[in-house]
């Protein structure tokens, strides 16, 4: 039993047939709820954002920088091996950003579990598909030109 008489958060006293609970308010919830891992992905969504606020400033100079938008001077472009790494840093950043995204949005507003279980996992999928797919072909497109 504690200073404010519970027992294990709960008034063991009974006073005409109902519990009387001497703890605050705040000292209910504490350690309720689902607070354990939102500041990760807090922070991971705004270093992802920064990566993509630099890799993209990289790609829109780089797109400008190419004299025509021919496939052989886009293909040589992308062979580059500096060009090849940043591209393929680019697709898996944004890939990793908009799974962040989309993670936030249908916990937020997808109620039913069962759904909402389903669309978090067909969305990890969806995004680790395309974020291999697209490094796949800057590899292909660096390698063979």
């Amino acid at each position: 039993m504690d200073r404010t008489g519970t027992c294990r958060g709960v008034d063991r006293r009974f006073l005409g047939g109902e519990t009387v609970n001497l703890r605050t308010p705040l000292g209910r919830v504490l350690g309720l709820g689902s607070a354990k891992d939102g500041t990760e992905h807090f922070i991971a969504q705004r270093i992802s954002a920064i990566a993509l606020v630099l890799l993209g400033g990289w790609f829109l100079y780089a797109m400008f920088t190419i004299e025509s938008m021919a496939y052989l001077e886009v293909t040589r472009f992308i062979a580059a091996p500096l060009n090849s790494v940043l591209l393929a840093l680019l697709c898996v950043t944004v890939a990793y950003h908009s799974w962040l995204g989309v993670q936030v949005v249908v916990e937020d507003y997808v109620h039913a579990h069962g759904v909402k279980f389903v669309s978090l996992l067909a969305s990890r999928f969806v995004h680790i598909f395309l974020a291999i797919a697209s490094v796949y072909a800057v590899l292909r497109i660096g390698l063979s030109a």
